[in-house]
This record gives C-alpha cells, structure tokens and sequence, in this order.
C-alpha cells in the first residue's frame, strides 16, 4: 500500500491509517478515497496527490 504526497503542503496520505477525521477508514487505498475527499492539511483536490517514492 503505497502512500500519497500532497504536491502543495506536502501531507501524506498512509492508507494504514487512512483519515478517520473525514470518514476515510483505516486499511483504505487512496484510489478508494471518495473523488470529493480533500487534504486535511490543505484543502488540495486528489489530483494534487502523487505516489510517494
């Protein structure tokens, strides 16, 4: 399970801990993340995240 960088603040998504504040469940890929579901951090859409590594 790959993480995600945010490309404006930097925030990484790790979908071992998903984001349970915004009702992302542990264990859930980013590609399963709802297409509305912004950084937490930011604000920054999905499409301003990229595979880490």
């Amino acid at each position: 399970m790959k993480k995600q960088v945010c490309l404006v603040c930097g925030y990484i998504y790790d979908p071992v801990t998903g984001d349970p504040d915004n009702n992302v469940a542990p264990g859930t890929l980013f590609a399963q993340v709802p297409s509305d579901w912004v950084c937490p951090v930011c604000g920054a859409g999905k499409d301003q995240f990229e595979a880490q590594g």
